[in-house]
């Protein structure tokens, strides 16, 4: 019987492959991402319309890849044909494992409307900011296939958030990726489904349609973390705060792939029209910081509030057209949520967990404690070891019989500023003292918080150390030392986040240094006549906040101590300039729920 199933996968896998008609290679200019016309999207889902060689800007010590740019045939929310673009990356190191390579189908979260946020475009110019959990999975020598979903290609119009036609451009565009000659991709390679966010409903779509629309793929697991379930609770936790972008990006969206449902041009005011058509215009950041705090009655006649909008009979069912939950995923998944997010609310995430255990999923749960956009990079090397374990056959745990209370969110109030809060995150931290030629390094307790309050480009904070002794050899000798190391103010300094994604820190972080004994014995206080200051620079993705990245190291001075009798030999041993610092912040662990 095993055997019967085994081929009959096969069969149709094979049949599926050979219904596609052979793919065209495209221009090597922009003309690539130009719509195709109706008469070409007559094969089946997933058909490989056109492919060319690309080129991709991963960043420094990346992974060496080939990549292909797709031009691809899927069917939207409404069940009518599309054309739809993507990237295929494949390492170029042969597949060192057992079997096919594996296939990571990579559901991007919110670009922009604009089709020259697309990842194909963006990963090109090296800005697309999800490249750190592509590299992390190309490094693990998976394939990754990234879809620009609906909305790339010239003469296309974005259909942001209308799920079902998500879930399918991704499950096509692994169709299409195998049938890029050379790519080494093989349609019965076990594959994973990866998405956050936007990316996270994406996931969750496909793996709900997965056993209707693509019963022959080998789609061992789905990993989707801060998804939009409830798209009711999420738009009024989105409306009149500081995510107010994703919900007009989602009347955009939802309104080109509903027209006749979602009435914009009959219930938006001439405020409103234009607001949305800027937004139409916008990448991500762009759009998030400039639509903040925005209540959606403004933008429609008569001041129609959002419960009232949404009150609309074809609103209201275009809406629930999105909700999830309410199909059977036969695969296990991995679920995860910030509990400090502020764009997708925590309760209809533990809701949508609890509707997919309620139908036998197994699904594992944690709950990050950071906020939207760390959480997504936080998890990606937890997601990454859940997806290798699928790969491997092992057995899935599940979370679904916890009997832990619904976990409360901690996210800052919407409708003030864009704050990304830091809390107690631990610190590893060293100190390089530059006449013994010897680290210093902290305790492993030791915690920073912050506030980075984006909308004001203010950085608000303190270090805490725990006192500690360290051995340093002095005069040849090893030597005892106890230290103290307590803030002589707050942290303060600028943070800003431009459209591209890319973080910049500028802070400084002043603290008094004490000598509390030598050899056990104290000697009184002996303390920098000053502050020591620590300079704080930093300027990368702002994946860097959610990946271990956030380092701050530099060279700084050290005054002379005074306070106890042996002040000077210490001075002489420690104080100066040229001293080195390393310090790095990550966030804490997840919780299980």
């Amino acid at each position: 019987m095993k055997q019967f199933k085994l081929s009959l996968a096969a069969a149709l896998a094979l049949a599926v492959s050979s219904a596609y008609a052979a793919p065209v290679v495209g221009p090597a200019d922009d003309t690539f991402f130009t719509n195709p016309a109706a008469a070409a999207l007559t094969g089946p889902n997933g058909d490989l319309l056109s492919y060319r060689v690309a080129t991709v800007n991963l960043g420094a010590n990346a992974t060496p890849v080939n990549a292909w740019n797709v031009i691809y045939k899927s069917t939207d929310s409404r069940d009518r044909n599309s054309a739809v673009s993507g990237t295929v990356l494949v390492p170029k190191a042969a597949w060192a494992g057992t079997g096919a390579r594996p296939v990571v189908i990579y559901a991007v979260g919110t670009h922009g409307l604009a089709s020259g946020c697309a990842p194909s475009k963006q990963l090109a110019l090296g800005t697309d900011y999800e490249t750190a959990n592509i590299n992390a999975a190309l490094a693990k020598g998976y394939a990754v296939v990234v879809s620009d979903y609906r909305g790339a290609l010239a003469g296309a119009s974005s259909t942001y958030l209308a799920g079902k036609a998500q879930g399918n451009a991704v499950i096509d565009s692994f169709r299409a990726a195998a049938s890029v000659p050379n790519s080494g991709i093989s349609l019965s390679a076990p594959a994973g489904i990866w998405g956050y966010s936007q990316g996270g409903q994406t996931a969750a779509f496909a793996a709900e349609q997965l056993s209707s629309y693509a019963p022959e793929l080998k789609i061992v697991g789905v990993a989707a973390g801060g998804i939009p379930g409830d798209f009711f609770k999420t738009a009024n936790y989105l409306n009149d705060s500081i995510g107010f972008a994703f919900l007009g990006s989602a009347i955009v969206g939802l309104g080109n792939q509903y027209p006749g449902q979602l009435p914009i041009n009959l219930l938006a005011n001439e405020e409103g029209k234009a607001a949305l058509a800027k937004i139409s215009t916008q990448c991500v950041f762009e759009a998030l910081f400039d639509n903040q705090n925005t209540d959606i009655a403004q933008y429609t006649i008569d001041g129609i509030n959002l419960e009232q909008l949404m009150a609309v009979e074809s609103v209201n069912v275009t809406l629930d057209a999105q909700t999830l939950g309410r199909g059977n995923i036969g695969i296990p998944m991995y679920q995860y949520h910030g509990q400090a997010d502020e764009f997708i609310p925590l309760d209809q995430a533990v809701s949508l967990k609890k509707a997919y255990c309620a139908k036998s999923t197994k699904v594992k749960f944690d709950l990050y404690p950071s906020e939207h956009i760390v959480t997504q990079f936080q998890a990606a090397p937890t997601v990454l070891t859940w997806l290798a374990d699928r790969f491997a056959g092992k057995t899935a745990d599940s979370t679904c019989n916890t009997t832990a209370a619904d976990p409360k969110p901690t996210a800052n109030p919407g409708g003030g500023d864009f704050i990304v809060s830091l809390k107690s995150w631990p610190l590893t931290a060293s100190v390089g003292l530059k006449t013994l030629a010897q680290t210093v390094t902290l305790p492993a307790t030791s915690t920073f918080t912050a506030d980075a309050n984006v909308t004001a480009k203010t950085l608000k904070g303190s270090l805490n150390v725990p006192n500690f002794k360290q051995t340093l050899k002095i005069i040849g000798l090893p030597i005892q030392v106890g230290l103290k190391i307590a803030p002589a103010g707050d942290t303060t300094g600028s943070v800003s986040v431009d459209n591209a994604g890319m973080l910049k820190i500028r802070g400084t972080s002043p603290v008094d240094i004490t000598v509390t004994s030598v050899l056990g014995i104290p000697f009184g206080e002996c303390k920098t006549v000053k502050p020591v200051q620590f300079p704080l620079t930093f300027d990368g993705p702002v994946s860097s906040l959610g990946n271990g990245a956030l380092n701050f190291s530099g060279a700084t001075s050290f005054p002379l101590i005074q306070g106890c009798f042996i002040s000077a030999i210490l001075s002489g041993l420690m104080t100066g300039s040229g001293q080195t610092y390393s310090l790095t912040v990550s966030p804490p662990a997840p919780v299980k729920f």
